[in-house]
């Protein structure tokens, strides 16, 4: 293919979202609806990418100055689609090739449809290439007009249709390919004599048509692809559509998904085979989970790995850590950042990691507080252990080696260690180092007074 030079219109005001925020910056799902259309995008190789800003321009550059090679061009004021692509003359002057028009609020566009848009552009010779749609309910929409020969003649925007040109169900999805050098003249050339004032864009066609210039169409295999988002109604509707689509995606390549309606997955999450995932799962950013893992009800994680054969039951949460094969978690852990749960290890009810490493093997079954603990291997954490890692100032590290055993309702008072083999009597609050192979015991001696009870009770 030629070049090709990506605009992305981003400079409406979005009255209906009825919102502080720039529309396209609005989030369906984890992605901002902008980065839905950068994403689809990358499959065409633009050599420069251009945002049309008005709106809330500064906020929008915000958002998107970091991304490599995105330029920006302000349209102010607004006066329509043909008005916003001129704009971006001064970025592509001296340029050759396609540029490609897409809208900043229609996140549901896929890749394989944009390559068909080029494709058909490119070998067509054309001037112009519209992707268009056919909609059940056109409402809204401009319209298809085509000649007797079936080749697209104009299209008519539904405020300045005719009765009988309504009827037509094959939209205009405002997406389109143009060939370069006579864009920008032929922009001049539109006129704002319409219901709405403004320099529409798809006039365009009739006079390419009147020049004698090719005009191609592409349709859309599915119309939702061309679905705008101008209302927080409509957010949630193309949320939807791309909660289903990568659940779906996802069960095709060989994951179980119980109940896909309660189950959030995200754009960059990968799932191996075999793999189940119970209903009101939310797996977020770069997770990657293994093969034959089990994720129970109301599991969230986020940016983490899990290896092979993990199960995390009901109510977990795990965030930015490793979780290796075999390892079980749960019912309410709660894994923090910077952690890393060993091989079989098991991490149970109401314990929570934060940068901690357990080791193979390693069990802390019950209500414990683990933090800046470096674990090893077949060591027993019993219920209700605190690692009392924060002095009001810095945090410090505990260490317990492999095979030792922490009895219950111990405090393990940091910076300590706990050499390999060694033993913790419950209740004790450790403050010093303990030894291999060593018992630690840090509690006052047990008294009993006979009788108390009744003399107290007499009194």
């Amino acid at each position: 293919m030629a070049d090709v030079h990506v605009v992305v219109l981003a400079a409406g005001k979005g009255t209906r979202m009825k919102s502080a925020r720039p529309k396209v910056l609005h989030r369906a799902g984890e992605l901002a609806l902008i980065d839905y259309v950068f994403r689809a995008s990358e499959i065409i190789s633009p050599q420069t990418i251009t945002v049309i800003v008005g709106h809330q321009a500064e906020a929008i550059r915000g958002a998107l100055g970091n991304r490599t090679g995105v330029g920006f061009a302000m349209q102010e004021p607004q006066l329509g689609t043909g008005h916003a692509l001129l704009q971006a003359e001064p970025a592509l002057r001296g340029r050759t090739g396609t540029v490609v028009l897409l809208s900043g609020d229609v996140p549901l566009l896929r890749p394989a449809t944009l390559t068909a848009l080029v494709r058909t552009h490119v070998e067509g010779a054309a001037a112009a290439t519209v992707l268009t749609a056919v909609v059940e309910d056109p409402d809204g929409y401009g319209r298809i007009i085509r000649d007797a020969r079936g080749a697209i003649d104009s299209i008519v925007e539904h405020k300045d249709a005719t009765a009988d040109q309504r009827r037509i169900a094959e939209i205009n999805s405002g997406i389109y390919a143009f060939d370069l050098p006579p864009l920008f003249a032929a922009l001049r050339q539109i006129g704002s004599s319409n219901a709405q004032g403004e320099y529409y864009l798809p006039d365009l066609v009739s006079i390419y048509r009147s020049r004698g210039l090719v005009v191609e169409t592409v349709a859309a295999a599915d119309p939702r692809e061309i679905l705008g988002v101008n209302s927080r109604k409509e957010l949630a509707d193309v949320t939807a559509i791309l909660k289903t689509r990568r659940n779906e995606e996802l069960m095709e390549s060989g994951v179980t998904i119980v109940d896909p309606a309660t189950t959030f997955i995200g754009p960059d999450v990968t799932i191996g085979v075999d793999t189940i995932i119970q209903p009101g799962v939310y797996l977020e950013g770069r997770t990657a989970l293994g093969a034959r893992c089990v994720i129970h009800s109301g599991v969230r994680i986020v940016d983490s790995r899990l290896a092979d054969d993990v199960v995390v039951n009901n109510f977990c949460v795990i965030t930015e850590s490793d979780v290796a094969r075999g390892a079980r978690l749960g019912p309410f852990a709660h894994i923090r950042p910077q952690s890393a749960v060993g091989e079989e290890a098991h991490i149970g009810n109401f314990v929570e990691l934060k940068k901690t490493t357990i080791g193979r093997g390693s069990k802390a079954n019950h209500l414990s507080y683990l933090g800046d603990a470096t674990i090893g291997e077949r060591v027993n954490v019993g219920a209700g252990t605190i690692t009392c890692n924060y002095d009001g100032v810095a945090k410090h590290p505990t260490i317990i080696e492999d095979g030792a055993f922490i009895g219950s309702d111990t405090q393990l008072i940091a910076p300590v260690r706990v050499g390999k083999g060694a033993y913790v009597a419950a209740g004790s609050s450790i403050t010093s180092d303990v030894p291999a192979d060593a018992l630690a015991i840090a509690r006052a001696k047990q008294t009993n007074k006979e009788g108390w009870v009744g003399r107290k009770r007499k009194g």
